[in-house]
């Protein structure tokens, strides 16, 4: 995420009028541009993961999107938060409609980028802490690491995984990075 569009308030109402072909976020109702296209390395891994947690779910409730896909995680309160993670896992289909996820879906993942790894590790963060997405993995494309993050009691608690592990999704099972 590479900077704020402006200081002004928006909610998703507004976010919805935006038809610039500019990619944002919406944190707290500060705008952020995102950046126009991910590095090849990190389509890559977007990909493979989606590949393989796709394979994984055939047959089952919950379903993974790849990005861009809005995720409202406040939309009943002030509805002035979207982000747009690189894979999202939503089992429950009533937090669904046709732009993205109304809720905390059950599963995030994200891949840092260098524009991304300060709003990814800290206030996405935060933020998925806050709303209840039960799983949550940053992906780390130079360490070549995983740390996944599976919500108890309110916290997360976090394991670290490298490429050669199997990384289990704590919320469905085992899943290969």
């Amino acid at each position: 995420m590479d900077a704020k569009r402006d200081e002004k308030y928006y909610t998703y109402a507004d976010y919805v009028k935006w038809d610039d072909g500019i990619r944002y976020e919406l944190i707290d109702g500060s705008v952020y541009m995102m950046s126009p296209a991910p590095s090849r390395t990190h389509q890559e891994i977007i990909g493979e993961l989606y590949i393989q947690t796709r394979q994984f779910l055939k047959g089952k409730q919950c379903k993974v999107f790849l990005l861009p896909f809005d995720v409202r995680l406040n939309a009943n309160e002030n509805d002035d938060i979207v982000v747009q993670p690189d894979l999202v896992i939503v089992c429950d289909k009533s937090k669904l409609d046709e732009a993205g996820c109304v809720g905390a879906p059950d599963m995030v993942i994200e891949v840092l980028s260098p524009s991304s790894t300060r709003m990814d590790r800290l206030v996405k963060f935060q933020k998925y802490l806050k709303y209840g997405v039960r799983e949550y993995w940053i992906v780390d494309p130079d360490s070549k690491t995983v740390q996944a993050h599976v919500l108890d009691n309110g916290n997360y608690i976090t394991n670290a995984y490298a490429d050669t592990d199997e990384a289990p999704i704590r919320i469905l099972g085992t899943v290969n990075k």
